[in-house]
């Protein structure tokens, strides 16, 4: 119940704050995603200490690389699924009243209810009024902090006041085990229950509890251990304690005396760990020492905690003068969601970045394509962070190799969607929830996603130098892509051209053709541009190694000089098709499409982003017509830039002026329906030096996709942590033309008018740096590295040196 309506996120006077007044049944899920904790380890939703996964809130805790996979029959077949595993809930604290009523908002009436996520130290603090149906009003206060400089530990600070009574509840602190991965509703038809039970009871400590299970297919050991104390005017206190102890499940119910004089704070510290931990052999044991005798008080976990996010901060903020606070108080959001889904703690592990974050279950917590737009901030802040996730790619070339031989293809054929072990882990078969129909899924044919993996590659290097990374990883990555790429290409003699047949691009309304029975699309444009892309970056990666490294992979990979001679054929050959105005054709055979009715269907339903959805509950296809999920040619230019496309078209013996990319941009931006969270903030920056103005009202729209949850329900499923993290990304180098070209560093600022200013920090090889950039000036300050030599930058099409220790200022053009 609740004695008002308001519920409304209130607009940030400090936009280091991020806050909801009331409580609303009906976005609890979206607050839980948005308000999750984490430290790059694990991360737990923002739901509410009492609650259980019922409909409205779900708690959810994820650990970083903890998968399972179970079997389903589904529609007469086995199907199986991998899944990021939903780890016993660590929050559960309830506070009963004598008479057996739970002083929660789901009982009592909620006269006050504000919940503030302190996104500068990464603390979430909720205040509740709560009127028991006698009357009686408890205000309670709950501060709660995932460690980012204890990796293992999570803890929170609950204040209980009576207001004008006095009285005894019971306090209920658990570790509950019996959780699954319910948390996304298409999915429900499919096993989800990850977890045995192994052990759990109190510990030598009165104070603790602790809880082991294991994932039943994967065999992951995972503990918890609580220590939960009463404190009064900051001294602990002796309460009579019961140890409750079931299957999956252990909790205390603390007796606990209020008086309106004496607030009383419930005090949980917990330690979180598992099998797969460094260090780490028996993760109950390890668990205990954390929660009992490790970590200290809560005020000690957060002084510790707080001082290291001031650090990761410091690498990675960045400060937008001009936009309203909002706008700052959204980047700053983003930002703090990617830096709790990978931190420093994150080195440690074998573990990549799933597209939702640790936030949810959506996608099962697979990784996709998503680092595409993550790592460019991370390449710049934290370098470490990249090679350690690109590392992720590296332990899993094998099995790409295996991927790619069993698709009768060569080199490595990365997966669309991976888990564990780098296995195809796309499902066979999705739900569509506007008609209920179970559907052939074909988007495993997204091989593209070998053209992340090796931009991303290339990306990291161009701005680190990363010598070593490059000798024992890098290359071998780019030089198995480059062949899995040739190797998929077909040579038709009549046209002296090679094609690529049977993909998908970014696209993912087009599976087919409406007039071929079997999936994939032939020579998408997006594909074979970059698969040329991929071939000369492999070139490059063998002329960036030391002579006899090189000579030593290819022996090991068994590259010939007639290979070499046949990729370089392909740079040079490769098909792209046009339609008859010059734009580029998203794929062979898209000038025979239907135009869609786009103004019919917008009246008809309103919300078109998933038009896939729609046309299929109609029993129609997205296939038959001329429209986009999200950008697929247009990912050339978001990529490339018009230049090194231009540069790639040319190598081909195409023509592609600057009046037909302008007519290729206007083409598939009123084609496309942006059902992807991805969309808008691509054709932003692709618009950014067409119409800035233009460019900024889409960035705009791409910042609250998830704040505002534009697809109807899915941020409660996790956040999209690609579009939230390209969004920060845009400013940082779109709006400021930061880019690498050989060894020069590039600035091309370009602010849209609403921002009167930029500033951040960025890391260039070896070299730590300050930037602002305004309408009149960038200004770049070197610091000190204990280095004489000078770095050339070039601004504004003009060049300069920078010395450590020196200043360049140069006014705009």
């Amino acid at each position: 119940m609740t004695a008002d309506d308001r519920h409304e996120r209130r607009e940030p006077a400090n936009p280091w704050l991020w806050a909801y007044d009331g409580y609303d049944a009906d976005t609890q899920g979206l607050r839980e995603s948005l308000c999750t904790l984490g430290n790059g380890v694990f991360a737990t939703r923002g739901a509410l200490a009492e609650s259980t996964a019922d409909g409205v809130h779900y708690p959810g805790t994820y650990l970083a690389g903890v998968y399972n996979r179970l079997a389903t029959e589904l529609a007469g077949r086995t199907v199986e699924n991998e899944s990021l595993v939903n780890a016993p809930n660590w929050l559960v604290l309830r506070v009963v009243a004598d008479d057996g009523t739970p002083f929660d908002v789901e009982h009592c009436t909620v006269l006050d209810h504000h919940v503030e996520l302190d996104m500068r130290r990464a603390l979430l603090v909720r205040r509740s009024r709560l009127a028991h149906p006698d009357g009686r009003v408890l205000d309670l206060t709950e501060r709660r902090l995932v460690s980012l400089r204890d990796r293992h530990v999570a803890a929170l600070a609950t204040t209980l006041h009576p207001e004008g009574w006095s009285g005894t509840v019971v306090v209920h602190s658990a570790l509950d085990g019996t959780v699954r991965n319910a948390g996304v509703a298409r999915y429900a038809e499919l096993d989800d229950d990850h977890l045995v039970h192994v052990g759990a009871g109190g510990t030598a400590d009165p104070e603790g509890i602790s809880l082991e299970v294991e994932t039943s297919a994967s065999h992951i050991r995972i503990a918890e251990a609580a220590r939960t104390r009463v404190l009064v005017a900051g001294a602990a206190v002796d309460v009579a304690r019961t140890t409750v102890e079931r299957e999956r499940y252990v909790g205390q119910d603390l007796t606990v005396p209020l008086d309106p004089d004496a607030p009383v704070t419930i005090e949980k510290v917990v330690a979180l760990c598992t099998s797969r931990d460094d260090g780490i052999a028996a993760p109950r044991l390890a668990a205990e020492q954390w929660a009992l005798e490790m970590a200290g008080s809560f005020d000690e976990v957060a002084e510790r905690h707080i001082v290291s996010w001031r650090h990761a901060w410091d690498r990675s903020r960045i400060t937008v003068v001009g936009a309203d606070a909002r706008t700052q108080a959204v980047l700053n959001l983003h930002l703090l969601h990617l830096l709790q889904t990978v931190s420093k703690n994150t080195t440690e592990l074998d573990a990549g970045v799933p597209a939702r974050g640790l936030h949810g279950e959506a996608y099962r917590g697979h990784i996709f394509w998503d680092e595409l737009f993550i790592f460019p901030f991370l390449n710049w802040r934290v370098p470490e962070l990249t090679r350690s996730l690109l590392r992720y790619r590296a332990r899993r070339l094998d099995m790409a190799r295996h991927l790619a031989r069993g698709a009768g293809r060569l080199g490595a054929m990365y997966p669309w969607q991976s888990g564990s072990d780098g296995r195809e882990e796309t499902q066979t078969m999705h739900l569509n929830p506007a008609s209920g129909h179970w559907l052939p899924d074909a988007s495993h044919l997204q091989r593209h996603v070998d053209i992340a993996v090796a931009y991303n590659v290339w990306a990291y290097w161009q701005v680190t130098h990363d010598l070593e990374f490059m000798r024992f990883w890098g290359a071998e990555m780019l030089l198995e892509i480059a062949r899995f790429w040739a190797s998929a290409t077909t040579y038709d003699a009549v046209r002296d051209r090679y094609d690529i047949c049977g993909v998908m691009g970014p696209d993912e309304y087009h599976e087919g053709y409406p007039w071929r029975d079997e999936p994939g699309l032939d020579n998408n444009a997006y594909t074979n541009v970059m698969a040329v892309w991929c071939i000369e970056r492999a070139f490059d990666a063998l002329d960036a190694l030391p002579p006899h490294r090189a000579a030593e992979l290819r022996e090991k990979l068994g590259i010939d000089g007639a290979e070499l001679d046949r990729w370089g054929d392909i740079s040079r050959k490769m098909t792209v098709c046009f339609l008859d105005d010059g734009v580029i054709a998203q794929f062979a055979g898209y000038d025979q499409l239907a135009e869609l009715d786009w103004a019919d269907y917008t009246e008809r339903y309103g919300n078109i982003g998933r038009l896939d959805r729609i046309l299929e509950a109609e029993g129609d296809s997205p296939n038959r017509y001329k429209l986009a999920k999200q950008p697929d040619v247009l990912m050339l230019l978001y990529l490339l830039g018009r230049d090194d496309l231009q540069a790639i078209v040319a190598r081909l013996g195409y023509e592609l002026d600057e009046d037909a990319i302008d007519r290729t941009v206007a083409y598939y931006d009123r084609r496309t329906s942006h059902g992807s969270t991805l969309s808008q903030m691509i054709h932003a920056w692709v618009f950014a030096h067409l119409d800035p103005d233009h460019s900024w009202a889409l960035l705009r729209h791409a910042l609250v996709a998830d704040v505002e949850d534009a697809q109807g329900g899915t941020t409660a499923e996790g956040i999209h942590l690609g579009a939230m993290a390209g969004t920060v990304d845009l400013i940082q180098r779109c709006y400021t033309g930061l880019a690498v070209r050989g060894d020069v560093l590039v600035l091309d600022p370009a602010l849209p008018a609403p921002i009167e200013s930029v500033a951040f920090g960025i890391r260039f090889r070896g070299y730590t740096l300050d930037l602002t950039v305004t309408h009149d000036e960038t200004r770049l300050v070197a610091k000190p590295n204990g280095h004489d030599e000078a770095i050339v930058v070039e601004i504004a099409g003009a060049t300069h040196e920078l010395a450590p220790g020196d200043t360049l200022v140069v006014p705009a053009v």
